[in-house]
This record gives C-alpha cells, sequence and structure tokens, in this order.
C-alpha cells in the first residue's frame, strides 16, 4: 500500500515540477515580449468604450469604484460607465445618485437576477466598440485602460484582454497569502496567454470587443462563474485572449477563513461544473493548449491537493497509532525519555524530498517574478511562507466541498457570499 501511495506522490509532483518549469521555459523565452508601459502612453486611435457595474448591496464601496472610472486617463467622450442596481436592498441606489446628472454614468435598476443579467442590460443598451466589467469592490489604476486597448491596436485578433488584479492594502496573513496568490496569478495568466490558454476573463475589467457578445451571445449564469465561462466559450470558437499584466485592478480580498472558504468554494465549483459543460474540448488539440494544457492542470491539480493532504492525514494516525502500540507495550517512561543525537547517515535522502523542495522553489519563483511584472518590485517575501502555510492547510477543504457540491450539483450561493465577504 505505501509503495502505491509512493507511486501516486510521484506521479503529482512530476505534473506540479513539469507545469512550472513549463512556464519558466515559457517567460525566459517570451519575456522580451513583457512589456511595461510608460504612464505617458497614447494610442493610435481611441474607441468607443462601456464599462458596466453590476451592484448588489453596495452602498460602502460603489462611490470609490465609480470614481476610479471616472479618473481614468482616457477622453471623456469615448466613455460609458452603466451602474446596474440588481435589486438592492441596502441604500446603494440612494448612494449612485451622487452620479445621476453625470453625462458620462447611466444608472440602472432592475429584479435580483444575478450578475449575469445585471451585465447582459449593459451589453444590450450599449453599442460602444469595447465592454467590459468591474466588480463593485475594486478601482483601477488610471492606465488600466489605455495599456490593455493598446494590445488590441497591436492585435487585431484579440478578442479580450484581462487585467493584472493586485490585492488592495492587505492587513492580517491571510490577506498577505493572498497576495502572494495573485502574484503568482499574474505570472501564470501572462504565460498561458503567451500560449494562448486563458480560461478565466475575469470580471473585475477584463476587456472585450463587443462583437464577442454579437457573435457569441451574451453572459450566462455559469455556476455564478460567468467570467470563466465566457473564456471557455471564447476558445471554443477559436477567439484570442490575452493579457496586460501591468493594467492594474485593486482588490478587496476576504478577510477570514470562513470568508476565503466561501469565496473559493465558488470558485472550484465552477470550475469543475464548467469543464463538464466544456468537456468535449478536453485532449482536442484542436481547442489547443486550454485543452491540452490548462484545464488538464487544473484538474490534476485540484485531485493532488486532496491526495497529498489525504496522506498527511494518514501519516499522522499512523504516527499516534504506532506511538500508541509502543505505549502498551513498553509504557510511558520509555516513549517519552529519550535521548535524540543528530546523524547525517539518518537524513531523508529519498527522491520525494527533492522534489518537494524544487517545486517549492519553482512556486517562490513564480511569485517573484509575477511581482516583478506587475508592480516592478523584486526579492523575496516572507508571506510566502503564510500562504503555503495557510493554503495547504485550508485549501483542501473548499476543494473536497467543491467536488461534493458538483457530485450533488449543489450551487454556491453568490448573494449570500457577497453578503459575508463584507
Amino acid at each position: 500500500m505505501d509503495s502505491f501511495y509512493t507511486g501516486i506522490f510521484y506521479v503529482f509532483s512530476f505534473v506540479s515540477v513539469y507545469v512550472q518549469i513549463f512556464f519558466l521555459v515559457t517567460f525566459f523565452e517570451k519575456k522580451r515580449h513583457i512589456v511595461r508601459n510608460p504612464d505617458n502612453l497614447d494610442l493610435s486611435y481611441y474607441p468607443t468604450v462601456t464599462i458596466a457595474i453590476p451592484v448588489y448591496n453596495e452602498e460602502n464601496t460603489i462611490v470609490k469604484t465609480t470614481k476610479s472610472l471616472l479618473y481614468l486617463d482616457y477622453p471623456k467622450d469615448k466613455i460609458k460607465i452603466f451602474i446596474i442596481d440588481d435589486g438592492s436592498n441596502d441604500h446603494t441606489w440612494d448612494v449612485v445618485q451622487e452620479f445621476k446628472n453625470n453625462p458620462n454614468i447611466i444608472l440602472l435598476q432592475k429584479e435580483n437576477g444575478g450578475k449575469h443579467t445585471a451585465v447582459n442590460l449593459a451589453i444590450e443598451k450599449t453599442d460602444s466598440e469595447f465592454f467590459g466589467c468591474l466588480d463593485s469592490d475594486s478601482f483601477v489604476h488610471p492606465q488600466a485602460l489605455k495599456r490593455i486597448l493598446k494590445y488590441f491596436e497591436k492585435d487585431e485578433r484579440t478578442m479580450a484582454v484581462a487585467p493584472s488584479i493586485i490585492v488592495h492594502n492587505p492587513k492580517n496573513i491571510l490577506q498577505y497569502s493572498q497576495a502572494i496568490e495573485y502574484d503568482m496569478s499574474i505570472y501564470t495568466k501572462k504565460m498561458l496567454g503567451f500560449m494562448g490558454g486563458i480560461h478565466v476573463a475575469p470580471g473585475p475589467f477584463s476587456i472585450f470587443r463587443k462583437r464577442v457578445f454579437d457573435e457569441l451571445g451574451p453572459y450566462r449564469k455559469a455556476h455564478n462563474t460567468e467570467d470563466q465561462e465566457i473564456a471557455l466559450r471564447m476558445q471554443e470558437h477559436g477567439y484570442k485572449l490575452d493579457h496586460c499584466p501591468d493594467a492594474y485592478v485593486y482588490t478587496n480580498t476576504p478577510n477570514s477563513v470562513i470568508k476565503l472558504y466561501r469565496q473559493r468554494l465558488r470558485w472550484i465549483y465552477g470550475f469543475i461544473k464548467n469543464l463538464i459543460d466544456y468537456r468535449h474540448l478536453l485532449f482536442r488539440k484542436e481547442y489547443g493548449t486550454v485543452a491540452l494544457f490548462t484545464l488538464p492542470s487544473g484538474l490534476i491539480s485540484i485531485f493532488g491537493v486532496i491526495f497529498l493532504f489525504a496522506n498527511i492525514i494518514g501519516n499522522i494516525i499512523k504516527f499516534f497509532y504506532n506511538k500508541i502500540i509502543q505505549i502498551q507495550t513498553v509504557g510511558f517512561s520509555h516513549i517519552f525519555n529519550f535521548h535524540y543525537k543528530f546523524d547525517w547517515f539518518f537524513l531523508n535522502t529519498k527522491a520525494v524530498l527533492f522534489l518537494s523542495i524544487i517545486l517549492y522553489i519553482l512556486v517562490i519563483v513564480s511569485v517573484m517574478i509575477g511581482r516583478k511584472m506587475a508592480e516592478g518590485k523584486s526579492g523575496f517575501s516572507l508571506s510566502v511562507f503564510y500562504f503555503v502555510i495557510i493554503y495547504s492547510v485550508i485549501a483542501p477543504f473548499w476543494m473536497l466541498r467543491a467536488i461534493y457540491n458538483a457530485i450533488i450539483s449543489k450551487e454556491s450561493n453568490w448573494v449570500f457570499e457577497r453578503r459575508v465577504t463584507k
């Protein structure tokens, strides 16, 4: 049995190391194409753009979010902002009246139907050349829009561009852990962009050519992960998605374990259900990297984390079981009366140890590259240890629950999640 578990561990470790090395090779190969745009960036043409802000009970954040769009360095006659109140039952609608006389802002109110219905209402009412969405708990860098649109200007085949999402003002070790995760995702997202394998167009400020929705249809509920479904739909039809590392979007993240758990439960559940919906893409070379690399890697990572967690729990149980047997055999005195002397002979030299060390080193490298790409910062952050420890402990729980929920088709409640994450 031990050899069976060891074999599985080697498989998951090999895949994890392979993925990280593949990203690293891609980075060195494409490094010269990663450009940090100047603050005085100009476009040869300024297209019309519509940004939708779907809101539900966001009276405390909507003003800051909206003002960040008004402060964008972009011609004011070329941008429209739709604020869609999706049936809020707090004072959100009263708060947004502050903007009712602004010529760039259109206020809409509707019955609660979910984020995708609010965004689709804005899509129906706009004729802009480009369309994007901004979550009502996020805000954007003034240069973000121009930097994203530069990608469309460079390549007319590009149909959507995702930004770099950065954790705003982390205050505890959980949020610092998420900051590390987001830094690493900037790196991986850009590498997937180079490979044509992006499978999520994040809700906070991904920008699309409007004809994406004209040709493929509007957002779908998609298990409350509509940003992932639209990206997979685009991949299915051969549309190009890219990533702009210096288009910054700052977002507020969960500040407690239960809030993080509910958010990630929805994300993983949505990934599993969308993967089932788009299973016809898997391992089909005509669908490219997303079918041969991105989706399989995501699926393997879920089961890999669960397996490693189960293995750790099994070893802990085994340890205490052996101690109980020893106590029953020789008593307490011999168990706790020992003298330890270090000897190099007993150092663990199994390949498992070295694979784990290599994997952790590669993770640290990916975090450092992500920070450098997005913020221009370099160097090692101690927060990476928070990330490794905290996520190793709690990630298996939301993954296991997501698998269970997917089996019984129990959908995560977006409204409840939004309420508890405030």
